[in-house]
């Protein structure tokens, strides 16, 4: 039961000398997840066992990320900065790549630059994510060949709805065919 399931409870009031009925609660949902009632459509999550690298020099980011990801069965790999990024990558190639841009060092656009230049891993996905509102970020991550663009700060579903749309048939994620364009939320 989530949250909110937990705000629209029922609570029985007690009036003295009345005997109270036990509270029957039949609108929560049957499966015990809060979150399907609020989708317009169903989330198709990443295949069980999908490896995802974050990449950000905030801690918090990389445990909120870690633990969102973890909890749809995504194995979650973590790197602190674009050269920690880079030495992960080559050790165990990632199914997908979630980067922030500004970091200490090395940035996200020339981590993204460097996948992109080496065929072994250009055809990894890349989620570029900043907290900068400015449009010359988004325009330079899409030349470069980021697979879409995440503004901070982000919720759960714009995480998932970014993955998703990177998902093929199998689960896997992948670069969309003809990448033109990055997705902005």
């Amino acid at each position: 039961m989530g949250w909110i399931d937990f705000l629209r409870w029922p609570v029985p009031t007690k009036v003295p000398g009345e005997a109270t009925a036990p509270v029957v609660a039949t609108d929560l949902p049957t499966n015990g997840y809060a979150g399907e009632e609020r989708r317009r459509h169903p989330r198709r999550n990443p295949c069980h066992g999908t490896r995802l690298l974050i990449v950000d020099d905030s801690g918090t980011v990389l445990s909120v990320l870690g633990r969102m990801l973890k909890q749809a069965g995504v194995q979650v790999t973590t790197a602190a900065s674009g050269e920690d990024a880079m030495t992960s990558i080559h050790a165990q190639r990632p199914d997908a790549i979630l980067l922030d841009i500004v970091m200490p060092g090395m940035d996200g656009f020339s981590v993204l630059r460097t996948l992109r230049r080496d065929p072994g891993t250009r055809d990894i996905p890349v989620i570029m994510m900043s907290g900068n509102e400015q449009a010359t970020e988004q325009y330079y991550a899409q030349r470069i060949g980021a697979d879409a663009f995440l503004r901070k700060p982000f919720g759960r579903g714009d995480v998932f709805s970014h993955l998703e749309r990177l998902l093929d048939w199998q689960g896997r994620p992948a670069r969309p065919h003809g990448n033109q364009a990055a997705q902005v939320v």
